[in-house]
């Protein structure tokens, strides 16, 4: 392999202290690395982030490949755990795998159990986010067992869907992240490439991602009701990157 110019050293460097997963050619995004985390309003490209986090539907292959172009890594966003009414694949879900609302508008959870159903609508959005060059995958709502689906799902199904989820983006050449589901990172840490997590310093639970960190993975953290006065320095101990960001999830950020 040719060495490196120093422009693509400067890139590499730029990347954030990132690696490729050990045999396999994976991105693997390593603890403290910097990053934003955007899925509403015209991404803003120019935030001082090694690594993005941006809408795997909204944003295209051009946006991808100019984040790209100035060495940063780019992680698409996706809901694997629930359904979304306003996404162009959103008749495909049949009636009989939606369940309650979760909260959100316009969100239901989805039936893990039938991946008869869910598997061939999981492949085709992980292809779109392959073929729109991203590097990762950030599959939401990754957590419905905990929660009132209105379906009676068990800590088996959750960990059957979600090894089946890191499978499929490692399989298309990405990275995946578990989002949330911090009861079953023992079981999941060895599966996944990275962590994002929510809220972790308001509920007291930051402790239990340090398997990811113990694996030398990211963990990609943020508060939206604490200022970063609260949890920063627990952050750093902790070698978390972390942001405060609001719940429209914009182009704001304050990082530690």
């Amino acid at each position: 392999m040719p060495r490196a110019t120093p422009l693509l050293a400067l890139l590499a460097l730029l990347a954030g202290c990132t690696q490729a997963s050990e045999g396999s050619g994976r991105w693997q995004p390593e603890p403290g690395v910097s990053w934003q985390w955007q899925l509403s309003g015209r991404v803003d490209t120019s935030v001082e982030a090694s690594v993005y986090d941006i809408d795997g539907f909204d944003q295209s292959k051009a946006t991808v490949a100019e984040l790209h172009r100035d060495g940063r890594r780019v992680i698409c966003y996706l809901s694997t755990g629930a359904w979304e009414d306003w996404r162009p694949d959103a008749k495909k879900f049949p009636r009989s795998v939606l369940g309650r609302g979760n909260g959100w508008e316009g969100e239901r959870w989805l039936d893990i159990r039938r991946t008869d159903v869910l598997k061939p609508l999981l492949t085709a959005r992980l292809d779109m986010c392959r073929d729109k060059g991203f590097d990762a995958v950030e599959p939401d709502n990754m957590d419905g067992y905990k929660n009132r689906t209105g379906f009676p799902l068990k800590a088996a199904d959750q960990l059957r869907y979600n090894r089946l989820v890191a499978r499929l983006a490692h399989d298309r050449g990405m990275s995946v992240g578990l989002k949330n589901d911090l009861d079953q990172i023992p079981q999941l840490v060895g599966d996944f490439d990275f962590a994002v997590n929510e809220q972790c310093a308001q509920y007291g639970e930051c402790d239990d991602l340090k398997p990811f960190i113990e694996a030398d993975k990211a963990v990609f953290h943020v508060e939206y009701e604490l200022p970063t006065s609260k949890f920063c320095a627990e952050s750093r101990k902790l070698r978390l990157s972390s942001l405060e960001k609001k719940y429209e999830l914009g182009v704001w950020r304050k990082t530690c």
